[in-house]
């Protein structure tokens, strides 16, 4: 037997499956970190006595930045490495995790969370570059795109279950101080196991300004207003004015990509319908998915009265049939049909599970019930996930990979919080309408009138993920070939995820909206019950 020195390139690859590990546990934290920290709220408003009208910020602090930073955290990876600023997201968001947690007032936890998710927006893009270069042989890209959809999807029902569990048994500031030593093991681990790419090395480094602020700027603004829409309403001046801004400031934005030569968005990178289709497919996706993390919470909790531990234990078949179908049945499956086949039965088999769901009622057992929808839901995301996040970037340059990561992790951000406001809107009005014809004083009937109000709601996410489903038949039109990983240099989102947490996190913000819209429209008994107020009263008490 001989031996032979091994070279750079081996070396590097000796290594891909530890990066594989640090990307993943930055995936992780972002998407644990909107659920984690949800369950932690009601204890950290009664410490920091924080308002009823301004706990909303410690959820919408976070997506505001996230969603509106992306592009430019995309393209900051493009231009500089995206190594470099990974590690610099990792070490940003430990920092602003430990300021989090030692917050001593509502506005320091309100700083902490923008800055959390503002390093996410650095972090996130970098991530799925890096996952994407390191790995590309199909086959083990398959594996390493299932794993990372696997977390995506399932990671906020581990957030569930850990915040509750520290909040219970620690105290709510390890929801936040559990990131700190996390991140800054994997920010150390980076500078090992993940392989320096300067890509502006060589060329002169510009960053489109006019196109950073107006882009930016418009999706702060969409954010913005839909988040505010959960607790104003859809007619609210301030949130009709947001949207407004949001959407003329990035119609200005599109404007001039078109005209720019350093474009912070590349055009071509939304007009190829591959990637469109992928984009749009899970930004549907993720409307319809707050209906389940966001009224299913609701229900165990309020109606079935789950302990907050309990509640995200009941979420785990799900997160179970997401890793098994993600890392295998879908990382197989990938290379060998047609991407739509994937994505659009998986998610006419997720509409399936939300449907099941709209046959709950008050005395359902979980066995029965909430189980069957949820193995449903993880077995149809599992065939979701994986391949339109690999989809998504792939073939783009690798100069441009960034913009196409951040580009769906938009789509994603938009979507989700899209979701929040509608589907909140929904039950509100079914919960109102049920109660106006019934002795809303019985708390039965308040409880009978919230679940009429989820399940009216699960029927319209139903519907927006079939839509989904056709958009992705219609426009996915991508057929594996022989090597076309080693082609592709970027790679989907971590929005998925990170929306799927946001989702159960809306609920916070969901109740206060709820409330409103009710007693506008009922007597004062029908609105001490509202569409989701239960949640609220339970959570803060």
């Amino acid at each position: 037997m001989s031996s032979h020195p091994a070279t750079g390139r081996e070396a590097a690859d000796s290594r891909r499956w530890w990066a594989l590990t640090v990307i993943a546990i930055a995936q992780l934290m972002i998407v644990l970190d909107a659920t984690i920290v949800n369950i932690a709220l009601p204890s950290a408003q009664r410490d920091l006595g924080i308002s009823d009208a301004n706990r909303q910020w410690v959820i919408t602090a976070y997506t505001l930045a996230f969603g509106g930073l992306l592009l430019l955290g995309g393209r900051l990876g493009d231009l500089f490495g995206r190594r470099r600023v990974f590690t610099v997201g990792l070490i940003g968001f430990a920092l602003a995790s430990a300021f989090g947690g030692s917050a001593s007032g509502p506005a320091m936890l309100f700083g902490a969370r923008a800055l959390q998710g503002a390093f996410g927006a650095l972090l996130a893009p970098s991530a799925l570059g890096l996952l994407s270069t390191t790995f590309t042989d199909p086959r083990e890209r398959g594996t390493a795109f299932g794993v990372f959809g696997a977390i995506a999807g399932g990671g906020a029902a581990i957030g569930l279950i850990l915040g509750g569990l520290l909040t219970e048994y620690l105290d709510w500031r390890w929801c936040l101080f559990v990131n700190t030593p996390i991140a800054a093991a994997a920010a150390f681990a980076a500078s090992y196991v993940l392989t320096a790419d300067h890509i502006g090395k060589g060329h002169r480094v510009r960053l489109d300004l006019p196109g950073a602020v107006l882009g930016c700027g418009g999706l702060l603004a969409v954010v913005f207003g839909m988040s505010e829409a959960v607790t104003r309403g859809w007619g609210n001046g301030l949130v009709l004015s947001a949207l407004a801004l949001g959407v003329v400031l990035l119609v200005v934005f599109v404007l001039v990509e078109r005209r720019t030569r350093h474009a912070l968005l590349p055009l071509h990178i939304i007009a190829d319908r591959n990637r469109g289709g992928a984009a749009l497919s899970i930004g549907l996706t993720m409307i319809g998915m707050y209906g389940l993390f966001l009224f299913l919470t609701y229900y165990l909790q309020v109606i079935k009265h789950f302990s907050p531990v309990l509640s995200g234990l009941s979420f785990l078949p799900m997160t179970v049939s997401i890793v098994a179908t993600s890392t295998g049945f879908s990382a197989r499956m990938t290379t060998r049909v047609p991407t739509r086949n994937l994505v659009a039965s998986g998610l006419v088999i997720a509409a399936g599970g939300m449907a099941w769901l709209t046959r709950m009622t008050v005395d359902s057992p979980w066995a029965g019930t909430v189980l069957p929808a949820e193995l449903l839901l993880g077995l149809g995301m599992g065939m979701v996930f994986m391949p339109s996040t690999s989809l998504a970037t792939l073939g783009v340059a690798r100069n441009e990979a960034g913009a196409a990561s951040a580009t769906i992790n938009s789509a994603q951000q938009v979507g989700g919080s899209f979701g929040t406001a509608l589907l909140n809107t929904v039950a509100a009005s079914a919960t109102a309408s049920y109660l106006a014809t019934r002795i809303a004083a019985d708390p039965r009937v308040r409880a009978q009138g919230a679940v009429h109000g989820y399940v009216t709601a699960t029927w319209v996410a139903t519907g927006v993920l079939l839509l989904a489903a056709l958009a992705a038949f219609l426009l996915i039109n991508h057929r594996p070939a022989p090597g076309e990983a080693t082609r592709a240099v970027g790679v989907g989102a971590v929005g998925a995820g990170a929306g799927a947490g946001a989702s159960a996190s809306a609920a916070t913000r969901a109740e206060a909206g709820a409330r409103a819209r009710v007693t506008a429209r009922e007597t004062d008994a029908s609105a001490k019950a509202g569409a989701v107020t239960p949640t609220g009263r339970q959570r803060a008490s």
